[in-house]
């Protein structure tokens, strides 16, 4: 029985050129206690790759964390499933705001420890005590409130391109990097500020909530389905949206216009843009912003040493590769020292 990929991400490519069809990009989470992890994704990979659906999901015991892509067609089908399945039973999809048909071009069902890397644990705290959830309308107000501090709950490279106005957006690299330093910025306020939080989907926010909650914090929100929802809600209901700029997300489009203002610069020339792009130098990768006429003066790199490398012939540049690990610039977006206007 098939349970993993049995073709490349350029095969599946061309695939999905030829069949012409529109496809939708989904994520969603959920918390709850799965008790057979591996029985469970393949669960998931047998009834998915049926329904022709890409993606990158996180299965743990602590519940699951979804980006995916399913062909229009097949959505019904997909959210049939979903509802056969007791906890995903009637569960919030995101679906994006701006649609690609490349977003993800494998199907990815991993197990892991956590369906976000937290760094916490979570015997130490009840993690389904949550914080309140808000919609739109009552996020707007609330982040107008002199007593309330609003927090981004992502890295810096996704609040780099788009935060809402007024929001405290952590210098972090990774999301466990940002619980202790938004608590020890906070300290003095846990009692008599409401403490509002968002991030992308949600995820992030919903253990965040629980963890500050324990950590004595009195009033504590989140945005219900995160910046993906907050841009539906205020488009369908006319409400003011507050929110500056792209939502990055974690596909291949790499990010998502939520309003027209660009907030961020090339990393290269300083320019206004809030384009990601990873180095064309497979050895690099480095997740960088680039505008097009640098895209087009250093052949789609971050620096010189990397278009170098990248105009040699294929096979020497695997031959250069051979036995080296990644380069830690892959994990530090936007970090690189020949990044000249780095955030």
């Amino acid at each position: 029985m098939q349970l993993y990929n049995t073709l490349s991400a350029k095969e599946r490519e061309a695939l999905i050129e030829a069949a012409g069809k529109e496809r939708l990009t989904i994520s969603f989470y959920k918390y709850a206690h799965i008790g057979n992890t591996s029985i469970f994704r393949n669960h998931l990979f047998i009834h998915w790759n049926a329904l022709d659906v890409l993606g990158r999901i996180y299965v743990a015991k602590e519940g699951i964390n979804a980006q995916l892509s399913v062909p229009a067609e097949n959505f019904e089908a997909l959210k049939h499933h979903l509802d056969s399945i007791s906890f995903l039973e009637n569960v919030r999809l995101n679906i994006a705001i701006e649609q690609h048909n490349k977003s993800f071009l494998k199907l990815k069902v991993k197990v892991r420890k956590k369906i976000v890397a937290d760094g916490l644990n979570d015997s130490t705290f009840d993690v389904t005590d949550k914080g309140i959830h808000v919609g739109a309308e009552e996020f707007n107000e609330l982040i107008e409130d002199p007593d309330t501090v609003l927090v981004d709950m992502r890295n810096h490279y996704e609040s780099e391109i788009g935060h809402f106005k007024n929001a405290i957006t952590p210098d972090v690299d990774t999301f466990r990097d940002s619980l202790d330093i938004i608590e020890k910025d906070l300290e003095a306020h846990k009692e008599d500020k409401k403490l509002v939080m968002y991030c992308t989907g949600g995820i992030r926010c919903e253990k965040a909530s629980a963890y500050y909650k324990h950590k004595g914090f009195k009033q504590v929100y989140q945005l219900e389905g995160g910046i993906i929802d907050y841009a539906r809600q205020v488009e369908k209901r006319g409400l003011e949206n507050k929110f500056l700029g792209k939502n990055f997300v974690f596909d291949h489009r790499r990010g998502e216009r939520i309003t027209d203002v660009v907030i961020s610069n090339c990393h290269q020339c300083g320019n206004p843009c809030d384009t990601h792009v990873n180095c064309a130098n497979e050895a690099c990768h480095l997740l960088f912003i680039q505008c097009e006429t640098c895209a087009a003066k250093m052949n789609d790199c971050c620096s010189d040493h990397c278009k170098e490398i990248h105009a040699l012939p294929y096979e020497e540049q695997k031959r250069l590769r051979k036995g080296k690990g990644a380069s830690n610039k892959i994990f530090k977006k936007g970090r690189s020292p020949v990044l000249k206007f780095k955030k």
